[in-house]
């Protein structure tokens, strides 16, 4: 975990935070600003950048590779909620402001490399810009919006229509993903999807 300032790549990271789709419109001072609470970290496949049920929570910029949100329940059967790349962000900013805690984790498919900061801290440097918060807060609800949409998805559409769907909304991650990882978050078995692909249905 590297301060901005102090990382080697910190020229190539401040570019990639300036494309992010929530920080894109803040002039340099602001940026300037909120650099200095963000530290970059760089994660391993499979690694657990926030676990579910904690009460520290923290926002995450993603600068390079791929997360995810799991729900686990008790028998340890997962359920990705979505998944987000380069420009996008992670947050659990609803169970923060809610004082609930975190009712997902947050992991990395591939190796990735994120900006975070407290959510505390982020919260505050949104006060203090609020077209900013707006933008966030939007943000918030629109990936709220998507996870539902995609739930009701998997109960209404057979496969090759959840896997078709995946292809029109994420055309872009579908030949980055572990098939594994796109078939559970489908809801499909591993073998159905490579079988839907040999038989050219996707």
């Amino acid at each position: 975990m590297t301060l901005i300032e102090n990382h080697p790549e910190k020229n190539i990271i401040r570019v990639q935070l300036r494309q992010n789709n929530v920080l894109k419109d803040l002039d340099e001072s602001e940026m300037l600003e909120l650099e200095s609470h963000l530290i970059v970290v760089d994660g391993g496949k499979g690694e657990i950048l926030l676990h579910q049920g904690i009460h520290e929570m923290e926002q995450y910029f993603i600068l390079d590779g791929i997360l995810k949100r799991v729900v686990t329940n008790q028998q340890a059967k997962e359920m990705i909620l979505r998944f987000a790349d380069e420009r996008d962000m992670e947050t659990s900013y609803a169970a923060w402001r809610l004082k609930t805690p975190t009712p997902y984790s947050i992991v990395c498919v591939s190796k990735a490399r994120v900006a975070k900061l407290p959510l505390q801290q982020w919260a505050a440097f949104m006060d203090k810009h609020p077209k900013l918060k707006q933008a966030f807060e939007y943000e918030v609800m629109r990936l709220m919006s998507e996870i539902m949409a995609h739930t009701i998805t998997l109960h209404l559409l057979d496969a090759p229509g959840r896997v078709h769907r995946f292809l029109r909304k994420h055309p872009d991650l579908y030949d980055r993903m572990p098939k594994k990882e796109l078939a559970t978050y489908l809801n499909i078995s591993p073998e159905t999807l490579s079988r839907l692909k040999h038989q050219g249905k996707i």
